[in-house]
């Protein structure tokens, strides 16, 4: 579906005059797929940002991060991402099985640039690809059908100190937050299983 502006968007940019403007700037830069430069600038980001809207129209807006390249281009259509542990709330993969409607935002926050990527998600509860991520629950695979550079002059340009050492890695077991402590008796009861035998031997169950 090509890409267009709602009423909405049309109204502001009569009242500012930029409906020439957009147009333009669509034209030149909004695609339906990824290139080689896009797949590049994806797989290394170690973070995004992912929008995400469920049936009753209720929205969410999550910070995913992750080891740089766990954000898969598959082909130039197809995007793919790790879901990890979390608060057990699911607000992003509710909506992705109510409706799947997804913006993604791409900040390399060092060069000062920054993607978007709209499209279709989806979740395959035994994709195969499960098992290549360490730690990860379940994959969402995304259809790509925007894919578009913003201006990046406000853009604040910052250096990463350290990557969360919560992220899951291989050969290694993840700590866990000490946020749970506070609610063991509603844990998963796989969670409580392993936290208990983390403290019967002698290791703590937060991190």
């Amino acid at each position: 579906m090509p890409f267009t502006h709602g009423e909405g968007a049309r109204e502001v940019q009569d009242r500012f005059d930029t409906r020439r403007l957009a147009d333009a700037i669509t034209a030149t830069t909004v695609r339906d797929q990824l290139g080689e430069n896009d797949r590049a600038f994806i797989e290394r980001m170690d973070m995004f940002f992912i929008a995400t809207q469920g049936a009753d129209g209720r929205l969410d807006c999550s910070y995913k991060g992750g080891e740089p390249g766990f954000v898969r281009v598959l082909d130039e259509r197809t995007v793919a991402f790790p879901s990890y542990d979390g608060n057990g709330q699911f607000m992003t993969a509710g909506n992705i099985v109510e409706t799947g409607r997804v913006g993604m935002l791409f900040i390399d926050f060092a060069n000062q640039r920054r993607m978007r990527l709209n499209g279709t998600a989806s979740i395959d509860w035994a994709d195969p690809l499960t098992a290549e991520w360490p730690g990860a629950q379940f994959t969402v695979r995304v259809a790509v059908e925007e894919v578009f550079p913003n201006c990046p002059r406000y853009i604040h340009k910052m250096q990463l100190v350290e990557r969360s050492g919560f992220v899951p890695r291989a050969g290694c077991e993840a700590p866990e937050p000490e946020w749970k402590d506070h609610f063991e008796a509603a844990l998963p009861a796989e969670q409580r299983a392993r936290r208990a035998a983390r403290r019967a031997g002698g290791r703590p169950a937060g991190g």
